[in-house]
């Protein structure tokens, strides 16, 4: 009998511990991420026909290069509907992230097991090891993050793999500055977790740009596209923080509303540089896997 097989998944924005899921890193040391899968989805569907014959199209409403993990939600989504029977979503985000380390994706795990898992995540890193905990804070307080933190798509693509390069390739040489920058990156992550369990958004804001600043330690060019307009709004309190949502170089870039300017007002500037508003809300639900059968 003829069926389709239709999966979709979530891609995520990171709002702090991003490279420190990289086996280069966690191999050795603990690294820790905290991320919310959004309600920006990757599509793959799966026809067989009668005569056993497969087909397999996707789809996403995120771009590559955008910093949202679209890469990884992609197979995650494909790995899902292909081979995905039987199996537990932590088994699909290691085969996804496997798959993409066998054509050499230098990236780690954090965007696979957020595109499996939906909702709030607290993921820690160790060796091949990956664990899991959901975070749920109030209703309010995600309201409030939600209508606070504004995402833009600055219209610049980039390949995470090639920024990745650079940085790796100095950690493993020995570098300081990158092992000092990378476990600056790891206590801002600790930091942005005890802020979401006690709810404390100055401290969250505090996190989120501090988890900015320490990635300008790896490489001021992770931030340079957003940071001639950001920086002095953060400098003079119009804003309360700013990230990039990915590697860097481009894609995504989260605001943080403060005190002084309004929402519209943010959206006017950033339209101005040529980013588009992205409207989004936490999705608390990772693989949706639907089983149609055929006459």
């Amino acid at each position: 009998m003829a069926k389709t097989v239709t999966v979709r998944v979530p891609v995520r924005i990171d709002l702090a511990g991003g490279w420190t899921d990289v086996p280069a890193y966690c191999s050795s040391k603990k690294g820790e991420v905290i991320n919310i899968a959004i309600n920006r989805y990757v599509t793959a569907e799966m026809h067989i026909d009668d005569e056993r014959r497969i087909s397999v199209n996707y789809s996403s409403d995120s771009p590559i290069g955008s910093g949202l993990g679209t890469s990884g939600a992609l197979n995650v989504a494909l790995l899902a509907a292909i081979s995905g029977e039987g199996r537990t979503p932590q088994e699909i985000a290691e085969l996804a992230f496997q798959f993409e380390a066998l054509l050499g994706n230098t990236g780690g795990r954090q965007d696979q097991w957020a595109s499996a898992l939906g909702g709030l995540q607290h993921l820690q890193f160790q060796g091949d090891t990956v664990t899991t905990t959901q975070l749920n804070p109030s209703p309010e307080f995600i309201s409030w993050f939600e209508k606070n933190l504004l995402l833009f798509d600055s219209g610049i693509t980039h390949v995470s793999g090639e920024l990745h390069e650079k940085v790796w390739a100095r950690y493993e040489n020995g570098d300081t500055e990158m092992s000092d920058a990378l476990e600056r990156i790891h206590i801002v992550a600790q930091e942005m977790l005890e802020s979401i369990q006690t709810e404390d958004r100055v401290g969250l804001a505090r996190s989120l740009l501090q988890t900015s600043r320490s990635v300008d330690l790896l490489g001021r060019e992770f931030n340079e596209p957003f940071r001639t307009l950001l920086e002095p709004m953060c400098e003079g309190g119009q804003i309360s923080a700013w990230k990039v949502m990915g590697a860097g170089a481009g894609g995504v870039v989260g605001i943080l509303l403060g005190n002084e300017i309004g929402r519209e007002m943010i959206v006017k500037l950033a339209q101005k540089e040529g980013w588009k508003h992205i409207d989004w809300s936490v999705e608390p639900l990772g693989i949706q896997r639907e089983v149609n059968l055929h006459e």
